[in-house]
Formats: structure tokens, C-alpha cells, sequence
């Protein structure tokens, strides 16, 4: 199983969950932990990130080594999340 590492915008998106979404969220995440790159996950194309669809929402992440890092979780439907993603690039 792999360590995981949340950043911090993740941990506010997270925080400011109602409770079944949040519920939702992390245990999709913990199955990331296990399966990194599901067969519904896709690469970013330009990033070193893939991308899970949950529901409405969106996790963007990466393996490195033996940890899962979680970059951004967003509204699926919204590309605020790839505007905040470029933002980090940059």
C-alpha cells in the first residue's frame, strides 16, 4: 500500500465537505492508495498528474515511488481545477 501525501489545497477542499461527499472522497482515495491507476483514471496530458473521476468531483494526482500524492480535488464539471493545476506549474 502506498504512503499518502495530501497537499494543502486538497486538505481545505476536503475539510469543507459536507459529510457523505467527504465520506466519498477518502475512501476513493484510500483505493487509490491500493490501485493507483484504475482503469478509469486517465494521464494529464502535459502533467505528470492522472486524474480520477468521483462522483461530481475530480482528484488529481501522482505516484511517486511509494506515496500517493494528491495535488487537487475539484468539481468535476468545473475547470477551475485545471486553471488552479497551471497555476501550480507555474
Amino acid at each position: 500500500m502506498l504512503k499518502l501525501d495530501l497537499t494543502g489545497r486538497s486538505m481545505k477542499f476536503l475539510e469543507a465537505l459536507p459529510p457523505k461527499q467527504f465520506r466519498q472522497l477518502v475512501k476513493n482515495i484510500f483505493a487509490l492508495m491500493d490501485v493507483p491507476h484504475p482503469p478509469d483514471s486517465r494521464s494529464l496530458a502535459g502533467y505528470p498528474f492522472r486524474r480520477a473521476d468521483i462522483g461530481e468531483y475530480r482528484i488529481i494526482y501522482r505516484v511517486d515511488q511509494e506515496t500517493l500524492k494528491v495535488a487537487l480535488i475539484g468539481k468535476r464539471n468545473d475547470d477551475e481545477v485545471y486553471r488552479e493545476l497551471a497555476r501550480l506549474r507555474a
